[in-house]
């Protein structure tokens, strides 16, 4: 069962759109609403980075099953300039925007897995999923 929709992300609007998109396949899902607040926090942080540092990218919600388990698969790409040290990102306080630092590693802990891929000059690839319980 992989059912993805995708959102372009160009300008703030696409962001508000993504986050819908996320909370009404996350209550589809069945998950509550505590999770879904969750999911919806991951999706707006993810998609707000592509706009802020790749200039556009796209975050795509994937109906996951995986061994009897449903879940929700965030996948936010991009081919903006890369994250150069992507441990310090991964650090809670750091920012470069000027915000609280929430941001990647706040997504981490929202959600129950979480990979990021990200080569200079070439893009970031950020995999996140949220399983039903």
């Amino acid at each position: 069962m992989e059912l993805q929709s995708c959102v372009k992300i160009i300008n703030e609007w696409d962001i508000v759109a993504v986050r819908q998109l996320g909370r009404n396949v996350a209550k589809e899902l069945g998950f509550g609403t505590v999770d879904q607040a969750r999911i919806t926090t991951a999706i707006s942080e993810l998609a707000r980075n592509i706009y802020l540092y790749a200039g556009q990218g796209e975050v795509c919600i994937v109906k996951e099953q995986l061994n009897g388990r449903n879940g929700l698969k965030i996948i936010a790409k991009d081919n903006g300039p890369g994250i150069a040290d992507i441990r310090r990102v991964m650090e809670d306080g750091y920012t470069t925007s000027g915000g609280l630092g929430a941001g990647l590693p706040g997504v981490k802990r929202l959600m129950d897995e979480f990979d990021i891929k990200s080569k200079l000059n070439e893009g970031t690839e950020i995999i996140a999923v949220k399983w039903l319980r």
